[in-house]
């Protein structure tokens, strides 16, 4: 066991009560959600941040120690990578996302450039026993995902969200539907249910005007998966809906066929019958239709509108009208719009 100063605390390991001088064992359990202290070996120009435990954004420069939770991450997007079989003090690993997951760096996507490596210092310690001095590895989260959760809404409506890929507006659109059902009166809970670690968007949502929020990463999951995908949405759905709020919104991470799990959530029949009203933030009108199919034909799932980079200009609004039959609404430029659309939509449900 040896002590180490750290320099920056991601996100991922908020539900820890760590202070900046650490303990750490040589002994590195490479599972997920493990929390490791690392040194960064180089600089970035790009993609360069990290998301603290406060919610803040910090560059990360060469010689920073920091501490994140081991994983895997698989973005279009960004960097995908695995985790690794086995570690050891002084090997290197890569920093796969903002929020803190740590890898082996399989791809990269050219906007980002290369990642961070960061040598690997030890496995941080909690000290749980009271009066020993008995260290066991601390991992992220603060409740353990259950095999088979029931899924129980108590009668909450919920709003979906789920998009053609990553970056398709589905937090932006999440935070103008919160936004104007908070104006119009409502207590709004929301939720994050698949991606990889990053609190932002859940961030973004209490920001909005949301009285509680939840995500993935509460349960020790740093990035979901089709294995877990449905089990996080039913739990999720579950906590959320404990405290009776008026609505629960609900964002689905990544695409309809990426590999964080949309697509078991809505092939789980329960979790379908709880959803009120579906939206789909597509970033082109050709991925709106192709989305809208998807939704129809593979899940038995009617969206009631189409929002999202799609619906930036009039062109995008008349070609989804026209082959979908759906009514397009921009989050951005008519965020009152849609909140009212989803309004009069759970007006009619509960009729």
């Amino acid at each position: 066991m040896k002590t180490v100063v750290v320099d920056k605390i991601a996100s991922v390991a908020q539900h820890n009560d760590l202070g900046s001088e650490l303990r750490l064992s040589k002994d590195v359990p490479c599972e997920e959600g493990v929390l490791v202290a690392a040194r960064v070996l180089n600089n970035k120009s790009r993609y360069n941040q990290l998301e603290l435990t406060s919610g803040r954004m910090a560059t990360v420069t060469q010689g920073d120690v920091i501490v994140g939770a081991l994983g895997h991450r698989k973005a279009l997007r960004g960097y995908s990578g695995h985790l690794p079989a086995s570690l050891e003090p002084g090997d290197t690993i890569q920093l796969l996302n903002i929020g803190g997951v740590l890898g082996v760096c399989d791809s990269a996507n050219p906007d980002v450039g290369a990642p961070f490596d960061c040598e690997v210092l030890g496995t941080v310690l909690t000290f749980p026993y009271l009066g020993e001095r008995i260290g066991v590895p601390a991992r992220a989260g603060h409740s353990v995902l259950d095999d088979e959760p029931v899924i129980d809404t108590q009668g909450v409506p919920v709003i979906a969200l789920s998009g053609t890929c990553m970056d398709s507006g589905k937090t932006a659109a999440a935070c103008a539907i919160v936004s104007r059902l908070r104006h119009l009166g409502l207590d709004v809970a929301a939720c994050k249910a698949t991606g990889v670690s990053l609190r932002r968007d859940v961030l973004a949502m209490e920001d909005a005007g949301a009285g509680s929020t939840m995500i993935f990463s509460d349960f020790g999951i740093v990035a979901t998966t089709e294995k877990n995908g449905r089990e996080l949405t039913r739990a999720l759905l579950t906590g959320l809906a404990r405290n009776k709020p008026d609505v629960i919104v609900l964002e689905l991470g990544d695409g309809l066929l990426g590999a964080y799990g949309v697509g078991a959530i809505l092939s789980d029949e329960a979790i379908r019958d709880a959803l009120t009203v579906v939206i789909l933030c597509a970033n082109d009108p050709v991925s709106a239709w192709g989305g809208v199919e998807l939704l129809r034909r593979e899940f038995n799932v009617e969206p009631a509108v189409v929002t999202g980079p799609a619906t930036d200009n009039d062109v995008g609004v008349q070609q989804i009208d026209e082959r979908t039959s759906l009514p397009a609404i921009n989050a951005l430029s008519n965020g009152v719009a849609l909140g009212d659309k989803v309004a009069a939509l759970l007006k009619r449900e509960s009729a």
